[in-house]
């Protein structure tokens, strides 16, 4: 792994991980174009520079984040069934990110799904987190699990699951955005803890390998935050039928290129 590798995930990460195509499914791909996809850090740094990313939620929702007890148990209620599934399921979710045809076939299906959502669920009766009930956070946090698979989206999961439970777009969006910084948070401590287990007796991180994790999360956060000004803006204009269309075709391309011999896990 080098410093243009970095960059390259990085804005990878920050443009993705909060648009419903795959943040994680996208630099899989990235990663295995560029050769680097079986290195145990890039594995990490993939995971580890959603901190940057959620850092920018956090900045952007300052006020939200400093309102209400409230608020925060209902990310706890909703991030529940993630930690459950991630910790039962971590092995089976590691071999699954090593493979590139799985990333493909979850981008298309979620893809097709999100052509009809807005079809789906257009009676919208709850337009702000407060308005939010704690069995309604489960649910959504029930959506969530599904993107233990990559390709699937954390961000498209649990804003369908908002929208199915009547949130609004935005609000669904919104809830899905503040959801994450607890979720990734702890994806990111198991993550540093795996590693570290792996590696006893040595140093956690290389001098370098540090520099690349301060600046993978600069990058992600400040892109991000340009995201997810644009994310909502879109969001509330067109819906998800563009996001749908880019997934399938994303998703058909990678099928044909991996059906036709090349190599993307290498």
């Amino acid at each position: 792994m080098n410093l243009i590798h970095v960059i390259v995930l990085a804005i990878i990460e920050g443009l993705t991980e909060f648009l419903p195509v795959s943040s994680t499914g996208h630099m899989v791909i990235a990663s295995s174009f560029m050769g680097i996809g079986t290195e145990d850090f890039v594995k990490l740094f993939e995971v580890v520079i959603q901190l940057g990313a959620i850092l920018s939620v956090v900045i952007l929702y300052f006020k939200r984040f400093f309102k209400t007890i409230d608020f925060y148990l209902k990310l706890v209620v909703g991030v529940i069934p993630a930690v459950i599934v991630g910790v039962l399921l971590k092995k089976k979710i590691d071999i699954l990110l090593e493979s590139p045809l799985v990333v493909a076939c979850s981008l298309l299906i979620g893809g097709v799904i999100l052509l009809f959502v807005d079809k789906w669920f257009n009676k919208p009766a709850v337009k702000e987190e407060a308005a939010i009930s704690y069995p309604t956070a489960l649910k959504i946090g029930l959506f969530q699990c599904l993107a233990v698979i990559p390709g699937v989206s954390r961000s498209a999961a649990t804003i369908v699951g908002g929208m199915s439970q009547k949130l609004t777009r935005t609000a669904a969006a919104e809830f899905s955005f503040f959801l994450a910084v607890p979720t990734m948070f702890g994806a990111t401590v198991k993550e540093i803890w795996d590693f570290h287990k792996a590696n006893l007796g040595k140093p956690l991180f290389s001098s370098e390998q540090i520099e690349f994790l301060v600046v993978g999360n600069i990058i992600a956060f400040v892109v991000a935050m340009l995201a997810i000004k644009s994310f909502i803006t879109f969001l509330e204009r067109k819906g998800f039928k563009m996001f749908g269309w880019y997934r399938i075709v994303v998703g058909i391309v990678l099928i044909g290129l991996i059906l036709s011999g090349h190599e993307l896990s290498a």
